[in-house]
């Protein structure tokens, strides 16, 4: 007697078949790139105010996602809503800017209603469909095939291989026009200051650092108490050792102490000097504050010493400051 299939394994049966679907409609992409693609770039390139990404249903969703993809990697871009569009927000495009229209048939109405809006005003057209014969294709300066053989829907009907090669045309797309323009991880971080990654590359040592009167700082020849009651005054876990020029020396931390005081008995006649760290690890207040992580965690410390181009302490920071920004 046969036993009846796991509902499990079916599930993931179907799930396998739909990524197999999916990633052959994307591999498909690559024949169909051709000069459209290079004239797309082109018009986008040239553009002098922003690309407006319109698209109806499914591909309205595409659509709004590759809006955001190009603005935030370096090409101003926006979602207009091709319904809306025909009621007022048709004010939101103008001459200066590219359309970059999404239809898999090229024939939905509400995107092709624009058409005559589009040409009227001058507005440089892209397409993005799946029939290179369509009306939408036929119109634009630019067209994009992401056609595909088929969805991934049993039925043949749900959008699926269809939005997915669409959203990728668009991704692949915006990474060359990245490309083209030379955009940086700086540049993308500046678009991006919430996250993570903005904060790593766009905070310096010096917006972090504790300076002033929050700077722990000893000269040589201090009694090592001295030392010892400026790191806990400061707070920080060490404190700079300066020189009569005021260039740092050394470092005395709260590793040092541990170290003292199994080497010495008696701490009342020792100077900082003779327990101290040297030279001290050190970091410029312009670099970034990823790199004071990398440092620290190279030298497993939790803290630096910040100097300028004398050598002269101008701060400290610690690696709860870092971890408080968000850099790590």
């Amino acid at each position: 007697m046969n036993q009846p299939v796991p509902l499990t394994s079916l599930l993931r049966e179907s799930a396998v078949r739909t990524l197999m679907v999916e990633q052959a409609a994307i591999g498909a992409l690559i024949g169909k790139l051709d000069t459209g693609f290079d004239q797309a770039c082109q018009l986008i390139l040239a553009c002098t105010g922003r690309v407006v990404v319109t698209g109806m249903g499914k591909s309205g969703h595409i659509a709004g996602k590759i809006a955001a993809t190009l603005a935030s990697t370096g090409t101003p871009a926006f979602f207009v809503h091709p319904g809306e569009a025909s009621h007022g927000d048709l004010g939101m495009i103008t001459r200066g800017d590219v359309v970059l229209a999404l239809s898999n048939s090229g024939e939905t109405s509400e995107v092709t209603a624009l058409l005559p809006l589009l040409k009227r005003m001058g507005a440089p057209l892209i397409s993005m469909t799946g029939r290179p014969g369509s009306t939408l294709a036929r119109h634009a300066d630019a067209h994009l095939d992401s056609g595909v053989e088929r969805e991934a829907c049993p039925l043949d009907l749900a959008p699926t291989s269809s939005t997915t090669a669409a959203l990728a045309l668009g991704d692949a797309l915006a990474v060359a026009l990245l490309e083209a323009r030379g955009f940086t991880a700086e540049d993308f971080a500046l678009s991006h200051p919430g996250g993570s990654l903005g904060k790593r590359l766009l905070l310096r040592v010096k917006d972090l650092m504790h300076a002033g009167s929050r700077l722990p700082q000893v000269p040589l020849g201090s009694p090592l108490r001295d030392a010892l009651l400026e790191i806990t005054r400061q707070g920080l876990g060490f404190t700079c050792v300066v020189d009569k020029e005021g260039r740092l020396a050394g470092v005395y931390t709260d590793g040092d102490l541990r170290r003292t005081l199994d080497q010495h008995h008696d701490l009342r006649n020792l100077n900082v000097e003779d327990v101290m760290t040297r030279p001290g690890k050190r970091i410029s207040p312009d670099l970034l504050a990823a790199e004071a992580v990398r440092i620290m965690e190279d030298n497993r410390i939790t803290a630096l010493a910040v100097v300028d181009q004398h050598e002269h302490p101008v701060g400290a920071l610690h690696m709860h400051d870092l971890l408080a920004s968000g850099v790590i």
